[in-house]
């Protein structure tokens, strides 16, 4: 009898540290840890709170901290987008987070791929539902700061054609009218839409002429939809010169085109204006 409990002894005793040594391993596997990049690429990300160096809230109307709320998306690639909470473009580019987690770095850049700005702050909490960082308006200042908070979301990006259309240089490459028949680009009907364009992600916009001169500068902006375009052209003082609404008939990674309709009373004479995507630093 002794040895008949002995062995139950034993076994159970087995049965245990097998249960122990499961459990370890799969607590092991859902602990794993994920990088800083990894938690920070994970979801988007929506501003929801602001707090000053005392602690206090502020609104994210204020001044002080509104050129940093909105929605954004950090992609495996390393690219960035961000947009305000109205879903409009405000910003595109590079980010990295350095391997410990403390600080991330944004490079906003412009169509052309030449830097608007660098953006180094310092991470407050990284995890997988709060990214706050800090941001410091007077470098020479560092004791007025604010703490930027944001908050998983599951808020989906835009797909408008906004990023894609502020992402590259277009070019003018052709013309065709009603019928679908080319029309030369130095057609009285066509040429004054021909030229370099530059969609800028803050919503201003320059277009220069194929021989690199000023054409137009202004604002621009994507209907929700993604049908139309409108830009506002713009003079050196900020008055409104001209404002132009047209139907996007194209807008992907490699052309961009759209129709004009020269007399809107007369909506059966149009032209479809073709833009390819060239790589064409802004004059």
């Amino acid at each position: 009898m002794n040895t008949l409990k002995k062995l139950c002894y034993l076994f159970m005793t087995m049965l245990l540290s097998t249960a122990a040594v499961s459990c370890s391993d799969n607590d092991h596997m859902i602990t794993e840890s994920i990088t800083p990049s990894e938690a920070l690429a994970s979801t988007p990300w929506e501003t929801t709170g602001a707090k000053d160096k005392n602690g206090q809230t502020v609104s994210l109307n204020d001044p002080s901290v509104n050129g940093f709320v909105g929605f954004s998306y950090f992609k495996t690639d390393g690219n960035f987008v961000i947009y305000g909470l109205n879903d409009v473009l405000r910003s595109r580019g590079t980010w990295s987070v350095d391997p410990q987690g403390k600080t991330r770095t944004i490079t906003a850049l412009n169509p052309d791929g030449t830097s608007i700005f660098s953006r180094v702050v310092d991470i407050l909490v990284l995890n997988n539902n709060e990214f706050t960082y800090r941001i410091r308006p007077n470098p020479n200042d560092s004791s007025v700061y604010y703490d930027i908070i944001h908050t998983k979301t599951s808020h989906a990006e835009p797909s408008n054609g906004q990023i894609t259309l502020a992402s590259t240089p277009w070019e003018t490459t052709g013309a065709k009218d009603k019928t679908g028949n080319p029309v030369a680009l130095t057609d009285a009907s066509v040429a004054g839409y021909v030229g370099y364009s530059y969609f800028k992600a803050n919503g201003t916009f320059t277009i220069y002429g194929l021989n690199n001169v000023l054409r137009s500068q202004g604002t621009w902006s994507v209907s929700p939809d993604g049908k139309k375009r409108t830009i506002t052209a713009l003079d050196a003082n900020g008055n409104v010169i001209f404002t132009r609404t047209v139907d996007i008939l194209t807008l992907n990674n490699s052309e961009f085109t759209y129709r004009i309709t020269p007399d809107a009373g007369n909506p059966s004479v149009y032209y479809d204006i073709i833009h390819t995507k060239v790589d064409h630093k802004e004059p």
